[in-house]
């Protein structure tokens, strides 16, 4: 029925395409960014000092502790975490798109607070720093370096910048 009358009009459904093809690259410059869709996924980092202690004990002592408390944190997806010789501890928390970045924060605030008393005293002295990061992608880009061309000026200098690094 309604499919029909595009089938049969090709060209006009053309145009109709073209139309609101045309509306929408009218419209989204005039769009508020709170109305942009979430690209990145909210995160919320976690990090502490252990003074004096080296990369292994950070880990046993630290970083592992206070994973186990965060681990199973509403809306949590994968969690990272690294431990250094400068006895640092940096666990970050990556949370669904779309999750409220301040319910997140909230929530690890919660679950480090409640594994403060498995802590070494020198991390309870120095603090436990929880912040939020919405890391959003700014650009991002594909090139294929072959006999592929994408425009022939742009191929030559992708290739002569980028691909002879990658060899």
């Amino acid at each position: 029925m309604f499919v029909d009358f595009f089938i049969r009009r090709p060209v006009f459904a053309t145009v109709c395409a073209l139309l609101i093809i045309l509306a929408g690259a009218v419209v989204i410059p005039g769009l508020p960014i709170s109305l942009y869709p979430e690209l990145a996924p909210p995160q919320v980092s976690v990090s502490s000092v252990y003074i004096g202690a080296n990369a292994q004990t950070v880990e046993h002592d630290v970083t592992t502790q206070l994973e186990e408390a965060i681990n199973g944190v509403e809306g949590m997806r994968y969690m990272t975490s690294s431990s250094g010789n400068d006895g640092s501890s940096q666990i970050t928390v990556t949370f669904a798109t779309g999750y409220d970045l301040n319910i997140a924060a909230v929530d690890v605030q919660n679950r480090v607070q409640s594994a403060q008393g498995v802590l070494p005293q020198t991390v309870k002295n120095t603090g436990v720093t929880i912040t939020k990061a919405n890391s959003n992608f700014v650009f991002a880009a594909g090139f294929l370096c072959g006999q592929r061309q994408v425009l022939p000026g742009l191929h030559l200098q992708l290739h002569r910048s980028v691909c002879k690094r990658s060899d």
